[in-house]
């Protein structure tokens, strides 16, 4: 009979998304289950993934702080009728507050807890969890504020990308015409969908330019007729299931850090400037950003000090000496050359037979 694992994650994408990938590496050698609170629900296939729903409130400080503390009790009560009625052998935790209760039942029942930290500073509640669990998988040994009495728990892995962005477009877009992609997630950004595009035009006026450009519903007529006007080849989405094949056509991303963003379009090689979240916790974003850029994969521009003219110059200067474009291209691929489905899949089930 095969364990049973249960996989806790929830909230933004960043977490459900490796989720889903670490659900897909371990289904053929155990019977997995995903626990999530209701934003993760959004994320998640009910046909695909056997899915209980611990929706885990935030516990920031508010008025409200006491009931949320109360009903974080009542999920950890639910969480362990949940393990007890499945009978589940070992938890998963892709982070976040989502993960309190279920860690705490994994606890109680003395169940093999393993952390995944995708991001180059540890998050809290992973923090909080150290001494409780077997491992937790990194992507790197130089995680940020991880406490060194537990170091010998950390266990390096590739990072965890779906499978379909293995699958690289091997056309050469750079001598065509060049192709920017703006991920400015499916809620936008100020900076994304106010500001960007008005250098984008600039740069169009001497070099001839494609983009495709990710924002929010409400915005989409008004980027797609602006684009349009300045006689700019565009494609612009709130969402699509398909990103991959989206940035297979692309030359250069413009995007936010999140840890899973960022491994999903490196694995591409594709060379990006990263303008991390300024508001990210620990400034976590600009960390995950700063680990590409030390091995000379990536630009960082600032959101704080943003200067449309200094932008404008990257932009220009990329586009009419692409020899920096090209080695960064090159440090990706250098730096992913390992990073396969099938080493990952077997340093995972490593990770977890082993303990």
């Amino acid at each position: 009979m095969k364990k049973k694992i249960l996989i806790s994650t929830g909230g933004s994408g960043g977490h459900v998304i490796p989720a889903k990938t670490i659900y897909d590496h371990l289904k053929n050698n155990f019977e997995v289950i995903i626990s999530t609170d209701l934003r993760g629900l959004n994320y998640l296939d009910v046909e695909k993934h056997k899915i209980f729903e611990i929706d885990t409130p935030k516990l920031n400080k508010s008025i409200l702080l006491p009931y949320r503390i109360l009903k974080v009790f009542f999920l950890t009560l639910k969480s362990l009728l949940l393990f007890k009625k499945q009978k589940i052998e070992i938890l998963i935790s892709t982070g976040g507050y989502m993960s309190l209760p279920l860690c705490f039942a994994a606890k109680i029942f003395g169940i093999k807890i393993f952390l995944l930290e995708p991001n180059m500073v540890i998050g809290r509640a992973n923090k909080f969890f150290l001494n409780f669990c077997e491992k937790i998988i990194c992507y790197s040994n130089n995680i940020i504020k991880f406490p060194n009495k537990y170091k010998n728990k950390i266990v390096i892995s590739n990072p965890l990308i779906r499978n379909k962005y293995y699958k690289k477009n091997s056309k050469e877009n750079i001598d065509k015409v060049f192709t920017l992609m703006i991920v400015g997630g499916s809620q936008g950004a100020k900076i994304f969908d106010e500001i960007i595009h008005e250098s984008i035009v600039k740069i169009s006026q001497t070099n001839p330019i494609k983009i495709i450009h990710q924002t929010n519903k409400k915005n989409i007529d008004f980027l797609r007729n602006f684009y349009l006007e300045n006689k700019i080849e565009n494609m612009v989405f709130d969402f699509d299931q398909n990103l991959d094949q989206l940035l297979n056509q692309s030359d250069l991303c413009i995007t936010r850090a999140g840890a899973s963003s960022l491994a999903e379009i490196a694995i591409l090689n594709i060379p990006f400037i990263a303008i991390p979240l300024p508001s990210s916790k620990d400034n976590h974003q600009f960390e995950n950003a700063k680990y590409y850029k030390d091995k000379d994969c990536c630009w960082i521009i600032d959101q704080m000090s943003f200067d449309k003219e200094k932008f404008e110059f990257l932009l220009l200067n990329l586009l009419k000496n692409k020899d920096d474009f090209f080695k960064k291209k090159k440090n990706l691929e250098n730096l992913n050359y390992q990073n396969t489905w099938n080493n990952v899949n077997e340093n995972l089930l490593k990770i977890i037979n082993e303990n």
